[in-house]
């Protein structure tokens, strides 16, 4: 095991929220930016919007990317607008999950599963699917509720060292852990992995997923940097900040989530019945040909993100000169931080509005554009020039959703990692 400091409330700004190191090197900076699900309603576009600074580091002891920014947690979950379920794409890529795991690790109605940050129930309905008792730890309420009334157990919390400790004796041990896109979001990292360890049982197995900050870096995806995303990991760092709490990486899949994402398979290090697979230290070796076990190649990103900006800049704008309508397509998290970063004035004046299937964020605006959002039909009505697809992680599915803009000569734009036109 690694030194590294007790569970405590999150280490102070401009200290690595790991290692507590000194945060002297920057990733990006993206100077002060809206929460991106903070939507708004019509009667709050008169009042003040509060934004916060979104300076990224990179820790020079451990390689930790991070932010410094600690957003109270109301701000972030309160009246949460993102729900799992209005993506087909993940809903099979949560389902393929389900059916995986569960024949991996043989699971049944004797076992087990929790997941943490649950959402509204995606993933855990297709563990239930298979006769194998789950729960859920979320802390959006509103999200979390949506959840229970598809019938999967949930507690409304955040999830922690104490809450792992008071589920662990209340018999929710867990035979499988599961964090999807859920570990980043956790200001106190280690009081989050030392929970993990408390509630995982004996033999049990926790497979997390989140963003490969060496996808990140290599394809530009700048605008999966926001507020409630306090990390962005490596598998070199990772598997440090495990270990730290006697936690063991044992397995690992390159996965093509969200631009690219890493599933990882962890066990305790006292149990060393799952032997450490050779793609483990095959893609570390991998991290550390690309650089990432060493400053340039962080330093060097800030330069790619401000070419993209000043590119997506030029194209809404000499669109706009030309006379050209553009509409974006999804009200994501990611496109939020495009947006805001681009240093237009007003977007209003260059995109008309954007849509989204969810019709939670439909009559809502966008935090900082104040672009409106309204419901995918909308677009046969205005027949814009340009659908902007702002989640291009999930470009192929609104492409095909969306083919009828050709029949009046609509084009698809992509702006990560570069500026792209789509017939």
């Amino acid at each position: 095991m690694v030194d590294v400091p007790p569970a405590m409330d999150a280490p102070p700004a401009a200290h690595c929220r790991f290692c507590n190191a000194i945060l002297r090197h920057t990733f990006v900076n993206l100077g002060s930016m809206p929460l991106v699900n903070a939507y708004l309603r019509r009667d709050q576009l008169g009042t003040s919007e509060v934004s916060y600074p979104l300076h990224v580091y990179v820790c020079e002891q451990c390689f930790l990317v991070q932010h410094d920014t600690l957003v109270p947690p109301g701000a972030l979950f309160n009246d949460y607008a993102y729900f799992s379920s209005y993506s087909d794409t993940w809903l099979l890529h949560a389902k393929a999950y389900a059916d995986m795991i569960v024949n991996r690790l043989g699971l049944g109605p004797r076992h087990q599963v929790v997941e943490i940050g649950s959402n509204d129930g995606y993933l855990l309905q297709y563990i239930m699917g298979h006769g194998v008792p789950v729960l859920g730890v979320e802390p959006a309420a509103n999200v979390a509720e949506v959840a229970q009334q598809r019938g999967v157990p949930t507690r409304i919390a955040f999830f922690g060292a104490a809450m792992a400790a008071d589920l662990a004796a209340e018999g929710f041990g867990a035979d499988l852990l599961i964090g999807n896109n859920v570990l980043a979001h956790i200001p106190n990292l280690n009081d989050c992995v030392q929970g993990l360890a408390c509630l995982l049982n004996p033999q049990g197995v926790i497979t997390m997923e989140f963003p490969h900050v060496m996808r990140l870096m290599a394809e530009n995806q700048f605008d999966t940097i926001y507020h409630e995303h306090f990390f962005y990991f490596s598998l070199l760092t990772v598997e440090r900040v495990f270990a730290a709490h006697g936690l063991t990486i044992f397995d690992v899949e390159e996965l093509p989530t969200h631009g690219g994402s890493l599933r990882i398979f962890a066990r305790h290090a006292v149990h060393p019945s799952l032997p450490i697979e050779p793609q483990v230290n095959a893609l570390k070796a991998r991290e550390i040909a690309a650089g990432l076990s060493d400053l340039p190649a962080y330093k060097a990103f800030a330069h790619q993100v401000e070419i993209t900006r000043r590119e997506v800049r030029s194209f809404l704008l000499a669109a706009k000169r030309a006379g050209k309508h553009i509409v974006a397509y999804g009200a994501a998290a990611k496109g939020n931080t495009l947006l805001n970063a681009s240093d237009i004035a007003d977007m209003r004046e260059v995109i008309d509005y954007v849509v989204d299937r969810n019709p939670y964020k439909q009559g809502r605006f966008l935090p900082g554009t104040h672009l409106p959002v309204q419901a995918p039909e909308h677009i046969r009505e205005t027949r814009p020039d340009y659908l902007l697809i702002l989640p291009w992680n999930v470009k192929d599915e609104i492409m095909q959703q969306m083919a009828h803009i050709r029949a009046w000569g609509g084009q698809f734009a992509v702006a990560i990692p570069k500026i792209r036109i789509y017939d």
